[in-house]
């Protein structure tokens, strides 16, 4: 028997992770027209508990890219804070499940990949100018089997 996952509090992100997972990402994965969105599970750091979570996200070569920002809240969300403890998450892109090694973009890394994804939600620089935390990137590298 499979372990239970959490999904979002939030009711229309549950129902939209409800219809992505029902139907294999045919509903959902492209969530308006297009911005794409993944499943990202990760354990919670207190609870220990299985939570999931659709995000908006973008490709930098092989990896995943998705944005913390719970648009522009001072706090990061919980999922991100979540990942910092335990980097092995699940995703699911369409009908495609992985695990990936979560982390954050590099300052190095991260105007690049922040262009990339307010390219593809532009309202990511508002949600950045609406805080005073670094609204982080986070990069999502598929762990290879065996690796």
């Amino acid at each position: 028997m499979s372990e239970q996952v959490l999904d979002s509090p939030q009711g229309w992100v549950a129902d939209h992770i409800r219809r992505y997972v029902e139907t294999d990402g045919a509903e959902g994965h492209e969530w308006r027209p297009g911005v794409f969105t993944l499943l990202l599970t990760t354990r919670g750091r207190r609870s220990g508990q299985l939570r999931r979570t659709a995000l908006i996200y973008g490709r930098d070569g092989d990896a995943y890219l998705v944005v913390a920002s719970q648009g522009g809240d001072p706090k990061h969300p919980a999922w991100y804070l979540n990942l910092l403890d335990e980097p092995l998450v699940e995703v699911q892109v369409g009908a495609e499940r992985f695990t990936a090694r979560a982390r954050t973009a590099t300052a190095e890394e991260k105007p690049r990949m922040w262009s990339t994804m307010a390219a593809i939600w532009p309202a990511y620089d508002d949600y950045q100018t609406r805080t005073d935390r670094d609204i982080p990137v986070v990069v999502l590298d598929r762990v290879r089997p065996g690796a």
